[in-house]
């Protein structure tokens, strides 16, 4: 088993939400309610351009924003995984991003989006193989070199039965981590969707990996379609998933946020004050979760 870390005295970890440039009513509700923001550079790219360029009017805006909330990014099209090469394009608008904003720290998601150039239509996880281990281990400390910033990766949903495996989930990270430096990003609504579609064992899992190494936390709200729970943010946040979410925050002692994932496309839907209403759910959880810690130290 791997070091867990405890709960005992640290930085109280903050709160945060997904942003997309562009919409100022929303930035005025949620800048007293978080300490960081987190963007997506796929989710404002100028489409005048090819693809590898970002709207220098959403550049301005999160520049204006960084002295009242940190900015944090988080990548959907880098497709670090993909055996053929990552995407250029997207490459092209972190260096953009990185250059004009100060950023905290920047994530990706652990898959890839394409096969030989070709876009599959959604993202699948990596076969937890020494070969894809050896890819990814190289193009992360490439992306750690590039940036000057901590660079974390997220564990994303399985949707396709696994391939033969020379790790287990927890070891294929662990190993990530230590040969390469990089934090994790834990998006625990996507360990309840593969416990839900496939069996996960969500504890066996902790309990092996190195929580030392989780920076951030997601957490969402998804739906089920055709017996398949899939993590489409798009709805509040189950008690459940809150409850595991604390649960991590109390034993990953170099946890820095909690993260309220939300689509842009949902936002409309749900409204600002349902999302106001998540974001200070999030709060008072890891409030809880640091009273607990303290409490358990005495």
């Amino acid at each position: 088993m791997r070091s867990n870390g405890t709960a005992g005295s640290r930085r109280r970890p903050g709160v945060a939400t997904t942003y997309t440039p562009g919409h100022r009513d929303r930035l005025e509700r949620l800048l007293p309610l978080v300490d960081y923001l987190e963007v997506a550079p796929d989710t404002f790219v100028d489409e005048r351009s090819d693809g590898g360029s970002l709207r220098l009017d959403a550049l301005h805006e999160l520049r204006d924003v960084a002295s009242d909330a940190a900015v944090i990014v988080h990548g959907v099209g880098l497709s670090i995984g993909s055996y053929d090469g990552w995407s250029d394009g997207y490459i092209r608008c972190l260096d953009q991003l990185m250059d004009t904003v100060d950023v905290a720290w920047h994530s990706e998601h652990l898959g890839y989006t394409k096969v030989r150039g070709e876009f599959l239509g959604t993202m699948l996880s990596m076969p937890r193989t020494k070969e894809a281990l050896e890819l990814v281990v190289e193009r992360a400390a490439a992306v750690r070199e590039r940036y000057c910033v901590p660079f974390l990766l997220e564990n994303v949903v399985r949707l396709i039965p696994d391939h033969d495996s020379d790790y287990t989930e927890a070891e294929f990270l662990n190993e990530l981590t230590s040969a390469t430096g990089c934090g994790l990003l834990l998006d625990v609504y996507n360990l309840e969707c593969d416990r839900a579609n496939n069996g996960f064992g969500i504890e066996e899992f902790l309990d092996e990996l190195d929580l030392t190494t989780v920076r951030e936390i997601h957490v969402a709200g998804g739906v089920e379609l055709g017996g398949v729970v899939l993590d489409v943010h798009s709805r509040p946040v189950k008690e459940s998933t809150l409850n595991l979410a604390q649960e991590v925050a109390g034993r990953a002692p170099r946890l820095e946020t909690v993260t309220y994932e939300l689509l842009d496309e949902a936002v409309p839907v749900l409204g600002m004050d349902l999302i106001a209403s998540e974001v200070v759910r999030v709060r008072d959880m890891l409030e809880s979760s640091r009273t607990a810690g303290s409490a358990a130290v005495r």
